[in-house]
């Protein structure tokens, strides 16, 4: 296994003047413990982040070198900071590790196989953790921990007692616990059909209008006027 090396510069000052002037050559304030007694000294964040660039999850032994010093310490990265706003490193927590001293690290969970809920029924396959806690010694850390899906049907969950860790190594995780999991198809919409959509889009309400009763007086206005006079009988003649 290649272990990546990064080169550390101890760094004289603390809190946050000498924390933005460091940043401000360049550099990134860390810590590193695991020692005698924690150290504060600075990194080049380029370099951190091409150790971890296609590495999420997984913890890597890394070979640590103090600037001017021909000594190489074996360490892990345990922890790093970085601004909500740029997105950018600010802080690094680096642990010195011993090759004779368990550890307890951090490894990424890898799906293998196809499911037979995904290939034979459409169901969805869930990774519920994408990261597993292991313990074993620095040299024996794995890149990640396979999970074998290829028997899961729907309904049907993978627990961390299914997986099969490397030689040397143990989960520390809870042997109940999900790790994937096959859901059922999503449904497809179906377009109603006239006389479903009929049956549920109700009728526009009726709008009633007022209306006079034929016996109704006529206007206003018409009140006042006579009544024309009957006609009178013609006279007989004499």
């Amino acid at each position: 296994m290649n272990t990546p090396e990064i080169t550390v510069k101890r760094r004289e000052g603390t809190g946050k003047g000498a924390a933005r002037r460091l940043r401000r050559e360049g550099a990134v304030p860390a810590i590193l413990y695991g020692g005698a007694a924690p150290q504060t000294i600075a990194v080049n964040p380029r370099d951190v982040l091409r150790i971890i660039h296609g590495h999420e999850g997984t913890t890597q032994l890394l070979s640590l070198k103090f600037d001017g010093d021909g000594g190489a310490r074996m360490a892990i990265i345990r922890d790093m900071q970085f601004d909500p706003v740029t997105e950018r490193l600010v802080h690094v927590d680096i642990q010195e590790v011993r090759a004779d001293r368990a550890i307890t690290v951090r490894v990424a969970v890898h799906p293998v196989g196809e499911a037979i809920g995904v290939r034979d029924t459409k169901g969805i396959l869930n990774l519920v953790m994408h990261e597993i806690e292991v313990s074993c010694l620095p040299t024996n850390i794995p890149g990640r921990i396979d999970a074998d899906v290829s028997n899961l049907a729907i309904g049907d969950v993978l627990a961390v007692r299914d997986l099969r860790p490397p030689e040397g190594v143990r989960i520390v995780n809870d042997p109940g616990q999900a790790v994937a999991t096959v859901s059922p198809p999503m449904a497809e919409e179906v377009a109603p059909t006239a006389e479903a959509a009929a049956a549920v889009t109700p009728a526009e309400p009726e709008v009633l209008t007022e209306r006079k009763p034929k016996e109704e007086a006529a206007p206003a206005e018409a009140e006042g006027k006579k009544a024309p006079a009957a006609p009178k009988k013609a006279e007989k003649e004499k």
